[in-house]
């Protein structure tokens, strides 16, 4: 069912964490809403190419200015969070592998799912017969030419940013509903499955044959190069993340 006054949601891409957490999520998003009409100002990690008009309601609504000043992984290198020395040598594979021929795989840090999903999306990522990384801090490497992920807003920023296009398994949270723009409003991914359904290992290998041999694929991943242009013309000089930073500390100077 459709969400007349959220365009492009259906009622099931609406956040939630499930039913134990319905009344924690709830209190959670009004003390955020207080939060904003309280600040001075609202910081978004989000960029005016993918979020144009979402910003531009945001500006009428609000009596706080809104600074759009994303993807921020663009504006500085990947960091490794470790005082270990860190094992390189899945770098090292992914330059051996062809230019976009890999896909990354990553569930986050909260996503969760049963023993079983969990062994059914192993085997059926194994048996797609691509070739697939399941690390860390992959997504900038040309070999890379997909993105399993669980549609947290960070991990995909930075697939927007990077130009890798999504196969998208979200569980809790905004999840769903930024999968659901990955898939009907910025065209370069879809969903893997029905959310409330277990997957089988044969609709996985089916989905990612899907993103990195088809044509659909292709075409996806034409549309995420073009997200990846419009990123950098938006963190680069004189764009609209740069000049929205810009002016974010000119107003935090003048209060």
């Amino acid at each position: 069912m459709p969400v007349s006054e959220l365009p492009p949601y259906r009622v099931r891409d609406l956040m939630h964490v499930g039913r134990d957490g319905h009344e924690l999520m709830c209190e959670l998003l009004a003390r955020a809403v207080a939060a904003v009409k309280l600040s001075s100002g609202l910081i978004l990690n989000t960029f005016d190419a993918i979020e144009a008009p979402e910003l531009a309601k945001l500006r009428r609504d609000l009596a706080v200015p809104v600074f759009d000043i994303g993807p921020l992984h663009k504006f500085s290198p990947a960091a490794g969070g470790s005082l270990l020395r860190q094992d390189r040598s899945c770098l090292e594979w992914l330059d051996a592998q062809a230019p976009e021929s890999v896909l990354y795989v990553s569930f986050g840090s909260l996503a969760c799912m049963g023993a079983r999903e969990l062994e059914e999306t192993a085997w059926g990522i194994a048996g797609s017969g691509v070739p697939f990384l399941w690390v860390e801090e992959a997504l900038r490497h040309r070999a890379v030419g997909g993105f399993w992920t669980h549609c947290g807003w960070n991990s995909m920023a930075e697939s927007l940013g990077e130009g890798v296009p999504m196969l998208c398994r979200p569980s809790f949270g905004d999840q769903m509903g930024n999968a659901r723009y990955v898939e009907h409003v910025w065209e370069v991914g879809f969903e893997v499955g029905d959310g409330g359904v277990e997957l089988e290992r044969g609709a996985v290998e089916a989905a990612i044959r899907r993103l990195m041999a088809e044509s659909d694929g292709a075409e996806m991943r034409a549309r995420a190069r073009e997200l990846k242009k419009a990123a950098a013309e938006c963190t680069g000089e004189a764009g609209s993340s740069e000049l929205a930073i810009v002016k974010m500390v000119a107003h935090m100077l003048s209060m």
